[in-house]
């Protein structure tokens, strides 16, 4: 069974041998058992101390202890930018996309979405979908563009990574900081879900306001791995993204070997069931920014270059008050993906494994059947269960990749749902 430390952003230290972890010090001249020191950083040495993230690993051998790589041809429709524009203002959506049984978690992954300048300019979010049906087995992969939050919607997955074993199911999410190495299993024999891909500002627990200390993702809910290795050697293949293209190189033994390590960039997973709601009590719907679990901010103030929000089980109390989403137009640009259950401002086509974009200023809200529903609806308490929704929003416009575009999940009529809505009657 995997042990967890618990907080987010907090300071850690861990060893999976007693002793390993040095005293007093980072660098010994003399690291326990023959180990090597080697220092991951996520931010530049100078970074404001709050905003400083760095871990010290203690490994079998050093990671820059490598052939040179060369372009790796799998995973072909990963790392692909978006298609070339002008894109339409369409809102589109996308049903599942099936599982591919002889694909692993990497080579299974598909970018549908792309937005802002990506790696070369350290902006910007993109969406991937992964459906795989085998185990990474004797390779392992690493982003040095950006921290990858993955969202199960079918399966469990195992993540083994330089610093410890992460177990996350269907209604968790991970968070794997940029240049952590992982390779990931599935103890279910396939799964399918989502990938977010963030290439901007590390992502980070919003300010509370006047919420106060307490709401919305606590720290403590945060679950951090405890030191794990393994020493394999033989074939072992490292595939590394990197501006944009996918490398690879043959280490000839497994790079998941650190013994021990201590700092706070690491990996972590959330329980999104822990998720603490805050919603009116009186009237009006809030702003869907009250759920946000985590935001990667950019260089405008409150406008993010990435928010990951979640809409999960919750009561509905508010008096005099259209209680779904309400339709709105947004500088902000909105894809959403479905976990469980169905949405309550959707009452067709968009089920688990289904992706939507309303891109910025692109009106949407509820369907025709939703509006009219909540329009009638008698205004008691009502709890909307068995859901978890969420959404990645951002500043920038996030095209579609070509695969996207002519794949055949692509939902043609998807503008049909707001068609039929009664013009009001004005005396």
């Amino acid at each position: 069974m995997t042990n967890y430390m618990t907080g987010f952003g907090s300071y850690f230290e861990t060893e999976a041998v007693p002793g390993a972890l040095p005293v007093g010090r980072n660098s010994p001249q003399k690291p326990a058992f023959g180990l090597y020191a080697e220092q991951l950083s996520g931010s530049a040495f100078t970074a404001p101390r709050h905003e400083n993230r760095r871990s010290w690993l203690y490994r079998l051998r050093p990671s820059a202890a490598h052939p040179a790589f060369t372009r790796y041809e799998g995973a072909p429709h990963f790392a692909t930018p978006a298609a070339p524009g002008p894109h339409a203002p369409n809102r589109l959506r996308w049903g599942p996309l099936d599982i591919i049984p002889e694909a692993d978690w990497l080579d299974s992954l598909t970018t549908m979405l792309a937005a802002g300048e990506g790696a070369a300019a350290q902006s910007g979010v993109a969406l991937h979908l992964y459906r795989a049906g085998r185990d990474m087995a004797a390779r392992a992969f690493v982003s040095a563009d950006s921290e990858l939050l993955i969202l199960p919607e079918q399966g469990r997955l195992i993540l083994l990574t330089e610093l410890g074993r992460i177990e996350v199911a269907p209604g968790h999410m991970a968070l794997i900081p940029r240049g952590v190495r992982f390779r990931v299993t599935l103890p279910d024999g396939q799964a399918r879900g989502y990938v977010a891909e963030n290439f901007g500002q590390p992502f980070r627990l919003p300010e509370l306001g006047p919420i106060g200390a307490n709401g919305l993702a606590n720290p403590r809910d945060f679950e951090v791995p405890v030191a794990w290795f393994e020493d394999v050697e033989g074939d072992f293949e490292l595939v590394q993204k990197y501006q944009g293209a996918l490398w690879r190189s043959d280490l000839g033994r497994s790079p998941l070997d650190v013994v021990a390590w201590h700092g706070n960039l690491a990996p972590c997973r959330y329980d999104l069931a822990r998720f603490n709601t805050i919603g009116t009590v009186s009237f009006d719907h809030p702003d869907p920014s009250i759920f946000t679990v985590l935001t990667s901010p950019s260089d405008v103030a409150g406008t993010a270059n990435a928010d990951f929000v979640i809409f999960p089980p919750r009561w509905m109390v508010a008096e005099d008050t259209f209680r779904p989403p309400w339709f709105h137009r947004n500088v902000m640009s909105e894809a959403m993906g479905l976990i469980h259950g169905a949405y309550d401002a959707k009452q067709g086509g968009f089920v688990p494994g289904a992706l939507s974009l309303h891109n910025q200023m692109a009106g949407h809200g509820p369907d025709v059947a939703s509006w009219r529903g909540a329009s009638e609806a008698e205004l008691k308490p009502h709890k909307i269960d068995n859901t978890l929704a969420f959404m990645v929003e951002s500043r920038w416009v996030y095209g579609p990749t070509a695969f996207a575009v002519e794949s055949g999940a692509l939902d043609e009529d998807y503008d049909a749902v707001w068609q039929g809505f009664p013009k009001a009657r004005v005396p």
